[in-house]
């Protein structure tokens, strides 16, 4: 064989694999949508909801009564773009329960929804200043820490 036609093969082969589908990637639960359904305000309990939809993505750091469930889909642009991907699907489903684990509250939110939601831009300042105790004390820490470093690099 020719180094021709082992090239030729070897394209041949190369782009008989080639899918023209495009490739598609979840994260989270599958179709969340679809499965909203199923979870009934007032009537379905937490074993329900872990049934229908298994355990939650996250649940709140406040208050483990809140639940969320994640979904999302990202698909590849085109082959020109060379793996460049984009979210076709951005689901958030959080669930809400009473004191007796059943389900008070539902709200789905889909990509549209998840825009149009206002985030705080205020900024949590330190309680101490550079001249308090504290300020001292985890200066010194830090110093004496790296205080063995130091006498090593001389």
């Amino acid at each position: 064989m020719s180094h021709r036609n082992i090239i030729l093969l070897i394209l041949f082969i190369f782009l008989v694999n080639c899918s023209t589908q495009k490739v598609t990637r979840i994260h989270g639960n599958l179709s969340l949508k679809n499965n909203d359904s199923f979870i009934l305000v007032n009537k379905s309990n937490k074993n329900d909801v872990i049934k229908v939809l298994g355990q939650p993505s996250t649940k709140s750091n406040f208050d483990n009564n809140v639940w969320f469930y994640i979904e999302q889909k990202k698909q590849n642009k085109s082959i020109i773009k060379l793996g460049k991907q984009y979210i076709e699907e951005n689901n958030v489903l959080t669930i809400y329960f009473d004191n007796k684990g059943i389900v008070s509250k539902k709200e789905f939110l889909n990509k549209n929804d998840l825009k149009e939601i206002k985030f705080a831009k205020k900024e949590t300042k330190p309680i101490y200043n550079n001249n308090s105790f504290m300020y001292e004390f985890l200066t010194s820490f830090r110093d004496k820490i790296n205080a063995p470093f130091k006498k090593k690099d001389k």
